[in-house]
Formats: C-alpha cells, sequence, structure tokens
C-alpha cells in the first residue's frame, strides 16, 4: 500500500468513525488539525507519514468522551494502522504521540518527545485558538451545558492534569486555564507565526465580550 493509500484510507476511516461526533472533536476538526499539519511540514524535517496519519487519527477516540480512558485511542489507531499493513515503528510513534500530545497530557509527565509529536501537538493546537477556538469553546460548554461566564467563580492558575480533567466551570474560564497560554507552548516557527494573529484575536473577542457583560459598549 502506497503512503496516499494510507493516508486515504486513514482518512475515509476517521470521517465515518466521528460522523456523529461532538462537533468541536469532529471529521472537520480532524480535517483542520490535517491541513496545519501539511502547512507546519512545508518548513519542518519530519516523518511526515507519521504526522498526516497521527493528525488524521489524534481524537478517534478522545478519552474526555470515553470515561477519561487515555489507552483506547492510542489502541484503535494502533490496530487500524496494523491491519492496514504499516510498520511496527511507525505505529508505535503514531500510538505515542497520540497518548502524550494533549494539553491536558503536558499538566502531567511526559516522557516521550518527538519532532513529529511537536508538529501534529502545534497544529491541534492551533485550532484550539482564534476565531474556530472560541467557537470550539463554547460550544463544548453548551454540550457540557455549563455556564457561559460567572464571574464569581475566577480561573484557577497552574492547574493539575487531574483538576484539568475534571473541571466543569464556566467556559470563559477555559480561555485563562488553557487557551490563552497556547501561542507561547507552540513549538515550531510556523505555528509560532499562525498562533500570535489567532492570541490577539482572542484578546479582542475579551475585551468585546465584557465590555458588553459590564453594559460599557
Amino acid at each position: 500500500m502506497t503512503k496516499l493509500d494510507i493516508i486515504q484510507r486513514t482518512a475515509e476511516f476517521v470521517q465515518e468513525k466521528l460522523k456523529n461526533a461532538e462537533a468541536g472533536h469532529d471529521w472537520w476538526h480532524i480535517q483542520r488539525v490535517w491541513k496545519n499539519t501539511k502547512l507546519i511540514l512545508e518548513t519542518e524535517e519530519a516523518d511526515a507519514l507519521v504526522c498526516e496519519l497521527t493528525a488524521l487519527l489524534h481524537d478517534i477516540a478522545d478519552s474526555k468522551f470515553h470515561d477519561g480512558d487515555e489507552h483506547i485511542g492510542p489502541r484503535i489507531a494502533g490496530e487500524f494502522l496494523l491491519d492496514n499493513g504499516l510498520d511496527s515503528d511507525r505505529i508505535a510513534h503514531v500510538q505515542q504521540i497520540i497518548y502524550n500530545m494533549s494539553y491536558k497530557a503536558s499538566l502531567g509527565q511526559v516522557d516521550f518527545h518527538s519532532k513529529e509529536l511537536e508538529i501534529v501537538q502545534d497544529a491541534d493546537r492551533l485550532d484550539a485558538i482564534g476565531a474556530i477556538g472560541i467557537a470550539r469553546a463554547f460550544h463544548y460548554g453548551g454540550f457540557k451545558n455549563r455556564e457561559i461566564y460567572n464571574p464569581d467563580i475566577p480561573p484557577q492558575q497552574q492547574l493539575s492534569k487531574e483538576v484539568y480533567k475534571n473541571a466543569t466551570t464556566p467556559t470563559m474560564n477555559h480561555f485563562y486555564e488553557k487557551l490563552l497560554l497556547l501561542r507561547d507552548k507552540m513549538n515550531t516557527n510556523k505555528a509560532k507565526q499562525i498562533a500570535e494573529h489567532r492570541h490577539r484575536f482572542m484578546e479582542s473577542f475579551l475585551q468585546q465580550f465584557y465590555g458588553e457583560w459590564n453594559g460599557e459598549m
């Protein structure tokens, strides 16, 4: 099977698997992360096949929708890639990236690192900020029936992995507990450039939001 064949087969598998997924973690999210990955690969030396396959499979079974099970995603991805003839070293690499690339994973101990992880992690984090990031945040907040904003519940600082995983705070808190922190956590130069613009857009949104909330504009 050629590189293009396995990528196309993987894209079809993921699109079918996520057809009923929550809209912030659905096929369109995967497609955007895939595009971001290919954009970053234009300026980085890495195993492009590992990067693209990971981008496609990284949310195949997001732990937040599977009772916090962080192993189910890597397992499903590995089984699919094995069935489609990918070599064992690349399968293990994809699985390691999926297991370690999330923001919550970065709040705990991460013992694995690779250039490929940096690229796909950046691609995924870019989709969490800017206009798309704002839309995804409020959609997920609505999906979980969370408050939009509550000035009596301040954001928490320096969250542990467990506290972050179990948070039920208003969606606006998520900006300070994650989204506004991502710009400075990008790994690659291309992602840093893109993140700067998206970060400024979020700051502008927050200024407008508070102005309207307080009846000042």
